[in-house]
């Protein structure tokens, strides 16, 4: 079966990486001029500043857990296209070796975990939900892919006390119970869809 035939959910980690980065990706290239310093949902951050915690917190993560290093990009203050595209073109040349599927990524806090999993698990998703992030905030398509939107929320909502207690998610906002689950999904994670 063809990767094109598969729904998202179910692609493997380099798969699902190059759909969800590219997804943000059209995203990155769509923001109008002047659109960098427009206000994102995530209080005190611009559209900018969206793409500049992707391409900041990840490297450090991967460093530390692997010893594995990421080519270093353009500054997002310099050019922020150019700084997603050199991320989103090292993570994906990372998932793509294959010698990715044999490393481990170790944590304090997670143990050890594959290192396709470990990428997927955390930074593919949230480049996910940033995407929501940097639609908003530069008026493009906000939708985001439904069946994935209800993976992410059936495996976050057991874990709702855990994930407020960490401080990288904002207070629940209530939606409508009949509100779609990418609706549900955001308002799960402290978004106002």
């Amino acid at each position: 079966m063809s990767a094109e035939a598969l729904a998202l959910p179910d692609l493997a980690p380099p798969a699902r990486h190059a759909e969800v980065a590219g997804g943000f990706g059209r995203r990155v290239h769509g923001v109008p001029d002047g659109g960098w310093d427009a206000p994102a949902p995530v209080e005190g951050w611009t559209a900018r500043d969206v793409v500049r915690h992707l391409v900041t917190w990840f490297p450090g993560f991967l460093e530390g857990g692997t010893g594995l290093r990421l080519p270093t990009g353009p500054s997002v203050d310099d050019d922020p296209v150019a700084a997603w595209v050199a991320q989103q073109d090292a993570v994906q040349a990372l998932l793509d070796d294959p010698a990715s599927e044999q490393r481990v990524l170790v944590n304090p806090h997670l143990g050890e975990v594959p290192l396709p999993t470990a990428v997927d698990r955390f930074y593919t998703s949230d480049v996910f939900l940033h995407t929501w992030d940097l639609a908003r905030a530069t008026g493009q398509d906000e939708t985001l892919d439904a069946a994935m939107c209800r993976v992410m929320l059936e495996g976050m909502e057991p874990m709702d006390e855990l994930l407020r207690s960490s401080g990288q998610y904002g207070p629940r906002v209530d939606v409508p119970a009949e509100a779609s689950v990418q609706h549900r999904l955001l308002g799960f994670i402290g978004r106002r869809p």
